[in-house]
C-alpha cells in the first residue's frame, strides 16, 4: 500500500506543517548540491528527458510517447528508457506497449543497451535529477491544476528542486485541460524569459465506446486524479461518484470488491485509466473499461522542428 501526498503539499501558500519542515528540506537541498557530480554527453546516441520538478502526475508518459510518435512519423529509430521500479509497472508496460523499452535499475546501463541495438534516440520518462548522464534534450512537465502546489520543495512540498531553477532550463510543458495557463506562464516568464513554453491536452481517443446517457462511477491511482475526471467531464460523461487512489497504487481484493459495490450503488458503469486497467490484471476485469487518451500539442510544429533539429547535431 502507497500513502497520499499530504494535502498541505497543493495548497496555495505553505502551512504550519511546511514551515515545521522547512529545516529539512534546506538540508537536503544542500547535501544534493554538495553531491552533484559533473555530468557526460554521450555522442553515440541522442536523448531526450522529460522529468518534472513537482513530484508525481505531470503527463510524463504521456508526452513520452508524444515524441515517440513524431519520431516514428520522421523515421527515426527511437527507444523509451525508464528506471525500473517494482511499483511502476503499469507506466513500464504502457511504454512497451508503444515501442521498445530499456528499463534497468540503472538509467546509464539501459541507456548502454539502447545504444548496442542501434537506437538513434532514447527517450527518458523521468531521470531530470539523475546526476549520470547529460541529455541532449530535457523537457520539464507540470500538471496545470497541481501546478508547484504550495511551491516548496520535499518534504515541506511537492517540489523535487527549486522553481527558481527553471532558469537554468530551455524547454516547459503544461499539461492538462488547458486550465489556468496565462497566469501559469506569466510566473515561469518571470523566472526565465527566454525559456520555451508549450502545452498539452488531454484527449481521449475512445470516447466513442460510452454511452452520454448511463452513469459513471471514476477511480484512478495516478498523480493527476482530478485532470482524469474533468477530462470525462469536458467530454459530457455523467459522473456520478469518482474514487481517488494514490499514485502507482497496488489494488487489493478488497479495494476491487470496494469499486463494484459502489458503482453498483450508483447504478453506475465503471472507468479508469489505462494504466490503472494494466495494474488490476490479476482481477475479473468484465465490468471495468478503460479510457485510452494522447496528448494533443498546442504547438506540435514546433516541437516537431526541435526534434528534427536534435537529431542531425553531431
Amino acid at each position: 500500500m502507497k500513502l497520499k501526498k499530504p494535502k498541505f503539499w497543493d495548497y496555495k501558500k505553505p502551512s504550519f506543517f511546511s514551515y515545521l519542515l522547512l529545516p529539512l528540506s534546506i538540508t537536503i537541498g544542500l547535501i544534493t548540491k554538495i553531491n552533484s557530480k559533473p555530468k557526460y554527453p554521450n555522442s553515440k546516441i541522442k536523448t531526450i528527458c522529460v522529468g518534472n520538478i513537482y513530484i508525481g502526475g505531470t503527463g510524463k508518459t504521456s508526452l513520452t510517447i508524444k515524441i515517440k510518435e513524431i519520431l516514428d512519423k520522421n523515421n527515426i529509430k527511437a527507444c523509451f528508457i525508464k528506471k525500473f521500479y517494482p511499483n511502476q509497472t503499469d507506466e513500464q508496460k504502457l511504454l512497451s506497449k508503444n515501442g521498445t523499452l530499456f528499463s534497468n535499475l540503472k538509467r546509464i546501463t539501459a541507456l548502454d543497451e539502447a545504444i548496442s541495438e542501434g537506437f538513434e534516440v532514447a527517450i527518458f520518462d523521468d531521470g531530470l535529477q539523475d546526476n549520470s548522464i547529460k541529455y541532449n534534450m530535457e523537457i520539464i512537465c507540470f500538471n496545470n491544476l497541481n501546478w508547484i502546489g504550495n511551491g516548496l520543495t520535499l518534504p515541506s512540498g511537492p517540489l523535487r528542486e527549486s522553481i527558481n531553477n527553471l532558469k537554468f532550463y530551455e524547454n516547459v510543458f503544461l499539461n492538462g485541460n488547458e486550465e489556468s495557463l496565462i497566469a501559469i506562464k506569466d510566473q515561469i516568464k518571470k523566472i526565465n524569459p527566454n525559456i520555451n513554453i508549450n502545452s498539452g491536452k488531454y484527449t481521449p481517443l475512445n470516447i466513442g465506446e460510452f454511452d452520454k446517457d448511463q452513469n459513471y462511477l471514476v477511480f484512478s491511482g495516478i498523480g493527476n486524479h482530478k485532470t482524469f475526471v474533468e477530462m470525462l467531464k469536458n467530454n459530457k460523461l455523467k459522473i456520478v461518484s469518482d474514487l481517488e487512489y494514490p499514485d502507482h497504487y497496488q489494488y487489493s481484493k478488497r479495494d476491487f470488491d470496494e469499486i463494484i459495490i459502489n458503482a453498483k450503488k450508483f447504478n453506475a458503469h465503471i472507468i479508469t485509466t489505462e494504466k490503472d486497467y494494466l495494474r488490476l490484471e490479476n482481477f475479473n476485469r468484465n465490468e471495468i473499461f478503460y479510457v485510452k487518451s494522447s496528448l494533443d500539442i498546442s504547438d506540435e510544429k514546433s516541437l516537431t522542428n526541435k526534434l528534427l533539429k536534435l537529431n542531425e547535431k553531431n
